[in-house]
């Protein structure tokens, strides 16, 4: 683990929420802004309304070989529930979207890499829902999006896992895993991930019928926006709040995270990009 993934969990594990604190929330968007400048990317904000204010969601490109290539994302939430501050739930997954853009800083890649950070995925998920908006307006074509929601917990005790209502897949009782949930148009891009990672981490992949609609803990995340206007997506979690008890509580602290998992989700997830932008199509 690297001083600077320690130093990046410090940084953004705080209250990040629009009404209670969001000097904070802004905050942190000038955080993952420099962080991306610091690492080439080239920049750029996305703003929305919302409740008569404006947000923002940061994206910070890797261009490629091929410009005109559809982009690869790979996105995380910057937000927070009031009262939390939201170690595992996001700045977990805004730690391996940073440290997965240092690794590939000096890769040449066929396609574009899009690192997206979104607002107010608390609220509804209205940052991505306002960006695919953006982009099926725009007429943008999407490789596939990697959302990563809640990436830092594990443990390795029996009974540490419990498993969602519905779930149609048998889920391991030790909490020492990553889900990969894609929908019936995910499902090539579910498997691409899961052979990218399986290697360096334990998956369990699920493929939802439709976008969810029947099991309505597969939605919780930026992911869904992505299904909901037929873009390729699948959600990379630590499974939130069937594992952690710590979920959505001011307890959801850097301490309580598993930080040897967090460097194995970066590895898989880098692997998992490098193998998704060697790839002339989707799979």
């Amino acid at each position: 683990m690297t001083h600077e993934f320690t130093t990046h969990l410090a940084a953004l594990a705080r209250e990040r929420h629009p009404g209670t604190s969001p000097v904070a929330l802004r905050e942190t968007a000038v955080y993952l802004s420099q962080q991306f400048i610091r690492l080439g990317l080239e920049v750029s904000t996305h703003p929305f309304e919302a409740w008569e204010q404006t947000y923002d969601n940061v994206i910070g490109t890797k261009p490629a070989a091929n410009p005109a290539a559809a982009p690869l994302i790979l996105a995380a939430h910057y937000d927070t529930v009031k009262g939390s501050p939201g170690a595992d739930d996001n700045a977990s997954a805004l730690t391996v979207l940073i440290e997965v853009a240092r690794r590939l800083k000096q890769r040449a890649l066929t396609r574009p890499v899009q690192f997206v950070a979104f607002c107010l995925e608390e609220e509804d998920l209205l940052g991505s829902r306002a960006y695919v908006a953006h982009l099926t307006k725009a007429g943008r074509s999407v490789y596939g999006a990697i959302v990563l929601e809640c990436v830092g917990y594990a443990s390795d005790q029996e009974g540490s896992q419990r498993t969602p209502p519905g779930i149609p897949v048998a889920v391991p009782s030790v909490g020492n895993f990553l889900a990969l949930i894609g929908n019936q148009a995910s499902a090539s891009l579910t498997t691409a991930l899961s052979q990218a990672m399986a290697s360096l981490i334990p998956i369990v992949p699920l493929i939802v019928p439709g976008n969810g609609e029947q099991l309505p803990d597969t939605r919780r995340s930026d992911h869904t926006a992505f299904w909901e206007q037929g873009f390729a997506a699948v959600m990379v979690t630590d499974t939130a709040n069937f594992r952690n008890p710590h979920y959505h509580r001011s307890t959801d602290t850097v301490d309580t995270l598993n930080l040897k998992f967090l460097a194995s989700v970066t590895d898989a997830v880098t692997n998992a990009v490098l193998a998704l932008t060697a790839m002339p199509e989707r799979p």
